[in-house]
């Protein structure tokens, strides 16, 4: 007969089988749990009147209410006659989208993630954030309807770490047909044309939905730190490009970027968007926040 193990000891069946899980466990998933932990401590849900069995607080009865809202006893108290309202945590469908084209594989510094480590690790972060709060999570244009729960974070961790996926990278999400009055929110370096930028975000929000730009940049990408003569090589078939001296186009350098910071500024706010920057050097962690901050807003 087989010798029972010591007491608060684990079998060694049930050890190695922990260890396996643990090794098969994705480590972006595993980091992107760790971020929207962190972030999880500082952040509430977001309390809507609805369908929930919690009591919200009484109004007063309007035209169009259902008869079974009335609270007669409260009504019975007073002259007007007034409704019970429940709440619950919004239970809404966000889709998530992060650029994978070849330019999102830039670092500046070995000890830096890439854009596309950042960007993957922040989509998935708040797919896990969302979902602890009752969300529904998809990833854009993955063929894939939203979920939630546990079963979404895993499902959508197995897609963004299948080598399949990668395949003919865009670097704009297609634009095709979601729920109304659902939420976007796109991960990318974003420094296509604008124009570019402006009709994917056109063609979302012209089926009733909400938006969230992040902009993921390297700080190499911001600063331009380099001096004397560089070669630049294009990520995405580009031709090279060879400057005598970088420091004399520094500043024209900034300036464009920041043109472009400008127009997407511009086109979020009239698009009713929320619109952040990211830079690979900082912790993810505040990113996230104040992404979360934004997606908690009402619609004005």
């Amino acid at each position: 007969m087989p010798r029972s193990p010591a007491p608060g000891t684990p079998s060694l069946l049930a050890r190695h089988r922990a260890e396996d899980l643990a090794a098969a466990l994705p480590p972006l998933l595993v980091a992107a749990e760790r971020v929207a932990s962190t972030v999880a401590q500082g952040v509430h849900g977001r309390r809507r009147v609805g369908l929930g069995e919690t009591f919200w607080q009484f109004r007063r009865y309007q035209p169009g209410d259902a008869p079974s809202m009335i609270d007669w006893r409260q009504s019975a108290k007073t002259q007007p006659v007034y409704v019970r309202e429940n709440e619950w945590e919004a239970a809404q469908s966000v889709w998530l989208w992060r650029d994978r084209s070849a330019s999102m594989d830039f670092r500046s510094a070995p000890e830096l993630p890439t854009k596309r480590e950042r960007a993957d690790l922040l989509t998935l972060a708040t797919a896990v954030l969302l979902a602890r709060g009752g969300e529904r999570v998809a990833l854009l244009n993955s063929g894939v309807r939203p979920d939630h729960g546990k079963t979404v974070i895993d499902r959508l961790a197995r897609l963004m770490t299948d080598p399949r996926a990668a395949e003919a990278p865009e670097p704009l999400p297609r634009v095709e047909a979601l729920p109304r009055h659902a939420q976007v929110v796109l991960f990318g370096d974003l420094l296509s044309p604008l124009p570019e930028i402006h009709a994917a975000v056109a063609g979302l929000t012209g089926r009733g939905l909400r938006g969230h730009l992040v902009q993921v940049l390297d700080p190499a990408e911001e600063t331009l730190p380099y001096d004397g003569r560089v070669a630049f090589e294009g990520l995405e078939g580009e031709n090279g490009l060879l400057v005598p001296r970088v420091e004399a186009v520094r500043e024209a350098y900034r300036e464009r970027l920041q043109a472009q910071r400008d127009g997407l500024t511009a086109l979020a706010r009239t698009a009713g968007w929320s619109f952040a920057t990211h830079r690979t050097d900082r912790p993810p962690q505040t990113a996230l926040l104040a992404l979360w901050g934004a997606m908690a807003q009402e619609p004005v």
